[in-house]
């Protein structure tokens, strides 16, 4: 795997809003948008699988740091218009439309922007957006959050997202036993902390109708895996029966957290997924 150099830029949303984009690679332009509580680093492993045949942009999305974090309270709107500015940048030096990808609460977002743009988007991948983590019965659970994080309690606000992802127990004493007496970063802890409150804030305001994302007419690719817990299968088979002209991959043995533990399935996927577009 050839190691390809990157570099950070700033690019700004409509609003102002200064957003860090991390570079790498050649070729096809990328756009990589991470989950909730990720970051700049969060598609690194899977980028640099696609760098010798793509040019990936990586946001850090508004509210995760070194991207700016506006003051008041985030919508997927606003989120919309910061990978508007940075699709706009992906495609601009080629001219190219751009390949647009998603995991977990940025594949949600990704299907926002799909159909807010979708004469941008050459294509469309998204891996388990949490459909179901929406709504009003996410608005308790923002609050609660933004309580324990005014008061710096990380174990309630673990807890917190533990119930907005409904993460089953075991699996949350499986990653801790994996961390064992690793402590995190603190300056990366801080910035998913923060983003983590941003991102309750848009998923509180949102709806968790899928029907409405069969409006998306761009070539889509559904990716899941065939581990991960309820309700998230049961979601990714509606959201499939709303788009029916999408193509499906179920990995066996993966669940969601496989854009880190294997991702050459991952590159792999978008790799052949990309080569069956037309320019």
């Amino acid at each position: 795997m050839t190691t390809f150099e990157s570099h950070d830029q700033h690019v700004r949303s409509a609003d102002g809003t200064s957003l860090m984009v991390r570079v790498t690679g050649t070729g096809d332009p990328v756009v990589l948008v991470h989950g909730s509580g990720g970051g700049l680093h969060s598609w690194t492993t899977v980028a640099d699988r696609l760098a010798q045949d793509h040019e990936l942009w990586m946001p850090a999305r508004r509210g995760y740091g070194p991207s700016a974090v506006p003051a008041g309270s985030k919508s997927f709107a606003d989120e919309v218009a910061d990978l508007a500015a940075v699709i706009q940048a992906a495609g601009a030096p080629s001219g190219e439309r751009v390949h647009l990808v998603g995991a977990s609460y940025g594949a949600t977002l990704s299907l926002h922007t799909a159909l807010s743009i979708p004469g941008e988007l050459r294509s469309l991948a998204l891996f388990e957006p949490p459909l179901f983590a929406a709504g009003p019965q996410t608005a308790p659970l923002r609050d609660r959050y933004r309580a324990a994080f005014e008061r710096d309690d990380h174990r309630a606000m673990a807890a917190t997202l533990n119930e907005v992802t409904r993460v089953p127990a075991e699996v949350v004493a499986a990653l801790a036993a994996a961390a064992g007496d690793r402590t995190p970063d603190p300056v990366e802890a801080r910035r998913a902390a923060v983003g983590w409150l941003h991102d309750l804030e848009a998923l509180a305001e949102d709806g968790t109708e899928v029907g409405r994302w069969s409006a998306i007419t761009v070539p889509t690719l559904l990716m899941q895996g065939a581990d991960t817990w309820e309700p998230m299968p049961t979601t990714m088979h509606a959201l499939a029966e709303a788009m029916p002209l999408a193509r499906r991959i179920i990995w066996p043995g993966q669940s969601h957290f496989v854009t880190m533990t294997s991702p050459d399935l991952v590159a792999n996927a978008l790799r052949e997924f990309f080569a069956d577009i037309p320019a």
